[in-house]
């Protein structure tokens, strides 16, 4: 794609974006914001398709900007710690942009779900492997992201459906360290750490290592025994 093309598809994705925050889903249509971003239907049609191409467009969009905020926290030698922080970025995200985030997570139908969910949880499995890598995780990171996945969009979808003068101030984080707790450890393990906690270590510096000399069929072979060990 162009420059051009790439900068009107831009200003198109912007556009609908503020469509969709101000008025919700049912005003994002071709033709609404085709009119409001000054583009021919036609063009609009060319970068998009039909008003599903747009939305699954505006879902990708979307996380983008989420994407943006969580890269943008910088990193402590507490991984644990970070988690928390990943949380807190996380629903604040829904928070303040609730028709977004909706977009986002609140499809009824998996096989359009947004191609960005697998960077999402690329990142959230980054947080959780360095808290594996420390030895403090209690379960394999895959059941960590899922388990963090289920309860953080939870709160974040309640929250965004309660009236924000209804809103308890301190559920989210309750929730947060509810899980959070029942995910890891306080320290460390001790020299000779168990059977799962090896697994989950070494499992972790499997999903850091670049160069492993290791084929990618041997590595998913590998981290699956590992996963089964640590369970």
């Amino acid at each position: 794609m162009d420059d051009a093309k790439a900068q009107t598809r831009q200003q198109i994705l912007e556009v609908a974006a503020e469509i969709l925050e101000r008025d919700g889903v049912q005003a994002v249509s071709t033709r609404s914001v085709g009119a409001a971003a000054g583009i021919r239907a036609a063009s609009l049609y060319q970068l998009f398709g039909d008003k599903d191409g747009l939305l699954t467009a505006l879902a990708n969009h979307a996380f983008d900007l989420y994407l943006n905020e969580k890269h943008a926290l910088v990193r402590t030698d507490d991984p644990v710690e970070d988690m928390r922080r990943g949380w807190d970025a996380h629903v604040d995200f829904g928070l303040n942009h609730p028709a977004l985030y909706l977009l986002m997570f609140g499809t009824d139908r998996p096989e359009r779900r947004p191609p960005a969910v697998a960077r999402a949880h690329a990142l959230l499995l980054a947080f959780i492997d360095r808290v594996a890598a420390a030895g403090r995780l209690r379960v394999p990171p895959a059941r960590a992201a899922e388990l963090s996945t289920a309860a953080a969009t939870g709160v974040a979808m309640l929250l965004i459906g309660t009236p924000a003068e209804e809103r308890d101030p301190e559920l989210s984080a309750r929730m947060r360290d509810v899980l959070i707790d029942s995910l890891v450890t306080d320290v460390a393990p001790a020299a000779e750490p168990g059977l799962a906690s090896s697994a989950l270590a070494l499992d972790a510096a499997i999903a850091d290592e670049a160069d492993l000399p290791l084929r990618p069929a041997e590595t998913a072979l590998l981290r699956d025994w590992l996963d089964r060990l640590a369970r």
